[in-house]
């Protein structure tokens, strides 16, 4: 049987400040990163998110970040090596503390915002978050952009690493995704989004923006749980796979 992760980014509610639909984004998802303190998320919000994924069997990944709460880990940070070794390293270990009081475990990493990016393709930045994984614990998985570099260069080094594509994001021609400062870079259609990811998970890519078809390898696709109508998108591309008969279970068994 076919089957394919979907994963969401959540935990990011802070004090009186509710971010995203983590209950019923949880009843969707099979993986869940959750939100480790550095970009959003306070620790009772982190751990009623984790006592949620452990009741549904939910797989729990530590979604590190840049120290920036007040850009919700958006902004571009040059930190040193022993900086960023140290802070993805002090993020892994909060959560992990906190998810074995929840009933649960952490079993990948998955970088934010502008971490994320910034790995893909700066092999210096990406080599204090892969020495801080393997560090914590070698067993974990790192979840990073389809197609970029960090992909490879991760996997030399001896780490677990899975492909993620992104459902409602628009793609170009070259397997880079479309810049959210430009116009149709997020894809607002319900039906249209569905109808990409099945054809992420049944033909290895997508229509690029330029019209063309592009290859997209995608181990575990993310479904955005704070925009508008994110439930509803979420429940369509579920209904959509598994009327299809693709299983939708995490990559981490």
């Amino acid at each position: 049987m076919i089957q394919i992760d979907l994963n969401s980014d959540l935990g990011e509610s802070y004090g009186a400040w509710k971010m995203g639909n983590d209950d019923q984004i949880l009843s969707v998802v099979s993986s869940a990163n959750i939100a480790c303190g550095f970009h959003a998320g306070d620790p009772q919000n982190i751990l009623k998110t984790l006592k949620q994924a452990a009741q549904r069997n939910v797989a729990v990944g530590a979604h590190v970040s840049y120290p920036d709460l007040v850009g919700f880990g958006r902004r571009n940070m040059d930190l040193s090596y022993d900086e960023l070794f140290a802070d993805v390293l002090y993020q892994i270990s909060a959560l992990q503390g906190l998810a074995q009081v929840a009933g649960t475990c952490v079993k990948y990493v998955k970088p934010h915002g502008a971490l994320y990016n910034t790995i893909a393709t700066d092999l210096e930045q990406a080599q204090a978050v892969i020495d801080a994984i393997q560090q914590y614990d070698a067993n974990l998985v790192l979840v990073g952009l389809a197609g970029s570099p960090l992909i490879p260069f991760a996997r030399k080094q001896g780490l677990a690493v899975v492909s993620e594509a992104f459902a409602d994001r628009a793609y170009h021609n070259n397997g880079t995704l479309v810049s959210r400062r430009l116009d149709n870079a997020v894809i607002h259609d319900t039906g249209l989004i569905a109808q990409r990811v099945l054809d992420m998970v049944l033909k290895g890519g997508v229509e690029s923006i330029e019209g063309e078809f592009t290859k997209i390898q995608a181990d575990t696709i993310c479904v955005h749980g704070d925009t508008m109508g994110a439930v509803q998108m979420a429940q369509e591309i579920r209904q959509t796979l598994l009327a299809q008969h693709i299983q939708i279970r995490n990559f981490v068994g």
